[in-house]
């Protein structure tokens, strides 16, 4: 199976809220690097993530004194959280791509008998 990708710079136009993508992100390893004799170094790789145009990490869910929200961000499988160019992080996401569905499905997840069945039919006309 072949799928196209449309890379859409994350400048210009942002995902649906709760749109699963895969994003290009930019940034320094490591990030606060105090030793000035060792540079930090510059990456940039492809991550999924879900765009969230108003985020609570779940950390913060059940402290009520503490109140962070995230606006227009991405946030990856264990909750790190990312901008687009001009948010408050140094790693940005410089660009983003809708997710493919999984193999013949219209959807990104399926769920219990009809994963099952979804994926054996998927491996037979593969």
């Amino acid at each position: 199976m072949q799928v196209n990708v449309e890379w859409v710079d994350a400048r210009e136009r942002l995902p649906e809220p709760g749109e699963p993508v895969a994003t290009a992100t930019f940034g320094t390893w490591p990030p606060d690097f105090h030793d000035q004799s060792v540079a930090g170094e510059d990456y940039w790789l492809v991550r999924p993530m879900v765009f969230h145009d108003l985020y609570i990490p779940a950390s913060s869910q059940h402290e009520s004194e503490d109140e962070s929200h995230h606006h227009n961000c991405f946030v990856d499988s264990d909750g790190y959280i990312r901008y687009p160019p001009g948010g408050p992080s140094d790693d940005h996401i410089t660009h983003w791509a809708a997710l493919p569905f999984l193999p013949g499905l219209t959807t990104h997840v399926a769920n219990g008998h009809e994963a099952t069945a979804a994926l054996a039919r998927a491996r037979e006309t593969g």
